[in-house]
């Protein structure tokens, strides 16, 4: 069974930072590329940054330089710390294996609002 649980969100003022932190079961943690996603309200979900299992990573333009992505092997958990945050910033932000589907397992999210 499919396990991924967000934690870490919160509502901060722009250009503050936030750690998120994805708990993810060995199924879908071993071996895989693992991603953070995020929907804003009346958005698509989309693809914010992916990590490899040899640990490159990838981000999308709107986040570089913002935000950095890392996994925990022994721990099957993988972070993103955000940085300079902004209004657009706002989302619910979901981990899952790459590539992952509207019908694959999510986990509930971890919702977080850049604010003043």
């Amino acid at each position: 069974q499919v396990q991924l649980l967000e934690s870490g969100g919160g509502l901060v003022q722009p250009g503050g930072s936030l750690r998120l932190s994805c708990a993810a079961s060995g199924n879908i943690f071993n071996s895989k590329s693992m991603g953070w996603y995020r929907q804003a309200p009346g958005k698509e979900r989309e693809l914010v940054t992916y990590i490899t299992s040899a640990s490159n990573t990838v981000y999308t333009d709107s986040v570089k330089g913002r935000f950095t992505i890392w996994r925990d092997n022994a721990k099957n958990t993988v972070y993103l710390q955000m940085n300079n945050l902004k209004r657009e910033d706002t989302a619910v932000y979901y981990c899952n294996k790459l590539g992952a589907m509207d019908y694959d397992s999510w986990g509930q999210g971890t919702q977080v609002t850049v604010s003043s």
